[in-house]
């Protein structure tokens, strides 16, 4: 990858300097014919020897690649066996290494006749040959080390550049082992991807890659498949190719944002989402909602300062003296963006905490302890954060649809094994009603398609947070009550399967004397937290489903919490009560319910039990709130089932919200047989 990125970027870099400049260059890009299978074996011998590889491993390969025989045969004889001394196997492994060490000898063969790319910001550009005699030297080298090697080009499929006082011209014809190259002028030449032509310029490229681009998404509109596939497809096969494309040719910035608007259409057909869907909801990463999507133009200025960064810090010294420019339009520029975001890294000498996190969670590398590598990686994060700032800023000018900045929930990141899952409807009904795009009476009143932004069922306004979490009517038939009831289930079933597990008392540890020997460390012993199950050995639980719930005989109350668990043996109890919400109202129903249920635990506490109060709230469109993962750690979940048990009541709220949406204009309901 870094290998082609150079090799594009340095002739691009000569023949913008030749045209600008109004100077001579000569170009030649040759094909082997059969090129793996061509290279003799004495040459991979001789380059194994050469570059000191030693030699039992030489004696493995020569093993390996001896031994090959054939013969042919005719209607008159066949001939004897004859030993293959040349080719190597297609698509093993060790192939394109010993290929690219046989081709090396030659190449550095012919380099003598070459100072490597002579670039306006070598001062030596001045005192090097005359092109004309220079192109000479090196297609005769080339001939002669490839003659003497056995193999052979293509000239029918090689293509020659010349240029002379800035402009392309055929008068002079360029031979390779006895046949003519073809000029560039007549017949174009895609290399690593690239198209070179007549006119220098990259911007027939350009409108051949928003062309192409159009042709790939319409392919995969064609295709038949369902609207998630298709975005699979986007993600995983259209986005990589048209990657390379945007870093190999000088696309300004107004053209990748075009083809990042037919990609967003695409999409919002391929999710059923609205045109009017913010392209915030489909690209952000640190939002309420994430989606496994990455944005065109995101991408693009990545991969131009991954570009600048890999020029500027190569290996290759001949490259990384070039001062080769990477070059990206007016708009937005490769070169300034990396500068910017060096300079906002060298004065960072501390990693800020992000949400909840506490110190020393992260790791933090500074700029000055990093290596090459290490600092491509941070600009290119970067990059990615300003990019991801300006998402956000965004997303806080939008009002309704930016309406999830305010709440105060652990995020929800949707994967590709998740979206899988999900039935089309359920993905359109995430998406919109996150970002408040569904059709309630209030958003059809706000678009011009309703008279009235009144609620049918109460007339109040009828706002999604009124339909799916504030209707009086709804409240009273029990569709709130339904919804909760959905979600209860799925917690009671969790906490039912840690509560038969086998707790075993941990015993506690004996004191013991620990010898160190010199330069080794004390091993530290990692102490698991007891979980709150783990204190007795047997627990009874009560849950408020299908018939009312009776509070043990701790003490007397009317109060009646989703769930109880219990131990009389260890006199213990906890209290849990479960609330589906609307999301911006998590903290303050929280606060509601501690208070409501803080007389009965100083109850049995007062009667000499142990008493715990959890609340557990779960947003009504699948955002569970952080006091839910308090509860799951404190019972004993943790690691891979606590996500798992999160997921589960998210997504049961968000399916029963789901049916009760779907149902919002029906006067009278009830549930089914099947609890529908």
């Amino acid at each position: 990858m870094d290998g082609c990125l150079e090799h594009t970027s340095i002739i691009s870099q000569l023949i913008r300097e030749a045209k600008e400049s109004k100077g001579d260059l000569t170009v030649v890009w040759l094909d082997l014919a059969n090129a793996y299978g061509s290279i003799p074996h004495d040459l991979i011998n001789t380059a194994m020897e050469h570059y000191h590889i030693p030699q039992h491993i030489r004696g493995m390969i020569t093993t390996y690649f001896s031994g090959f025989k054939l013969r042919f045969r005719t209607t008159q004889f066949t001939t004897q066996w004859q030993n293959l001394e040349k080719g190597i196997v297609t698509g093993c492994t060790i192939s394109p290494i010993l290929f690219v060490m046989g081709m090396t000898l030659l190449i550095t063969a012919a380099v003598k006749e070459s100072r490597g790319p002579i670039i306006n910001s070598n001062p030596c550009a001045n005192k090097v040959d005359p092109e004309g005699t220079r192109r000479w030297w090196i297609l005769k080298a080339l001939d002669d080390v490839a003659t003497w090697a056995w193999m052979k080009f293509k000239p029918k499929r090689s293509r020659s550049l010349v240029i002379r006082s800035g402009k392309v011209t055929n008068r002079f014809q360029l031979q390779i082992q006895g046949e003519t190259i073809p000029s560039i002028e007549e017949n174009p030449i895609k290399c690593l991807g690239k198209w070179y032509d007549s006119s220098l310029k990259d911007r027939g490229s350009v409108s051949r890659t928003e062309k192409q681009a159009e042709e790939w998404l319409q392919k995969i509109e064609r295709s038949g498949l369902p609207g998630k596939f298709k975005t699979w497809l986007f993600q995983h096969g259209l986005l990589p190719r048209l990657l390379w494309l945007l870093t190999i040719y000088e696309m300004p910035m107004t053209a990748v944002e075009g083809i990042e608007r037919k990609v967003n259409k695409h999409l919002r057909k391929w999710l059923g989402i609205p045109p009017s869907f913010t392209s915030v909801g489909l690209y952000i990463r640190s939002g309420q909602l994430q989606l496994p999507l990455s944005s065109v133009v995101e991408e693009f200025k990545v991969a131009k300062c991954r570009a600048v960064m890999m020029l500027k810090d190569t290996t290759n010294e001949m490259v990384r003296g070039a001062g080769v420019t990477t070059r990206s339009g007016r708009k937005w520029a490769a070169d300034r963006h990396v500068e910017r975001a060096e300079s906002m890294l060298k004065y960072v000498i501390g990693n800020p905490c992000m949400g909840r996190q506490g110190l020393g969670s992260t790791h933090f590398q500074q700029w000055t302890k990093a290596d090459p590598r290490q600092r491509s990686d941070m600009v290119q994060a970067e990059v990615q954060q300003l990019e991801e700032k300006g998402r956000w800023s965004r997303a806080v000018e939008l009002g309704v649809q930016g309406a999830w900045t305010k709440w105060d929930l652990p995020k929800r990141k949707i994967t590709w094994p998740e979206l899988w899952r999900l039935e089309p409807f359920r993905i359109l009904f995430l998406l919109r009603s996150v970002y408040d795009t569904l059709p309630t009476p209030t958003n059809l009143y706000r678009w011009g398609m309703r008279d009235d932004p009144q609620c049918r069922l109460c007339g109040g306004r009828g706002t999604l947070a009124h339909i799916l979490a504030g209707c009086k009517t709804a409240l009273s038939q029990g569709r709130y009550r339904w919804r909760h009831d959905k979600v209860l289930r799925a917690l009671a079933d969790i906490l039912e399967q840690e509560r038969r597990k086998k707790h075993q008392p941990q015993p506690r540890p004996t004191p013991s004397i620990q010898f160190i020997r010199e330069g080794e460390k004390p091993s530290s012993s990692k102490m698991t937290k007891k979980s709150l199950l783990q204190t007795a050995p047997a627990w009874e639980m009560r849950v408020d489903l299908g018939r009312k719930l009776h509070f043990p005989q701790v003490v007397q109350t009317s109060l009646r919490p989703d769930m109880v668990i219990w131990s009389e043996e260890a006199k213990k109890v906890i209290l849990i009560e479960l609330t589906v919400l609307w999301e911006e109202g998590c903290c303050e129903a929280h606060e509601r319910k501690a208070t409501k249920y803080q007389d009965l635990v100083q109850q049995c506490r007062d009667k000499g039990w142990q008493a715990w109060l959890f609340s557990v709230d779960v947003g009504c469109r699948g955002f569970p709130a952080q006091s839910m993962w308090n509860t799951l750690t404190a019972l004993g979940i943790r690691g891979r089932e606590r996500k798992t048990a999160a997921r589960r009541l998210g997504e049961a709220a968000e399916r029963a919200s789901c049916w009760l949406w779907n149902r919002r204009e029906e006067l009278s309901w009830g549930p089914g047989e099947d609890g529908q």
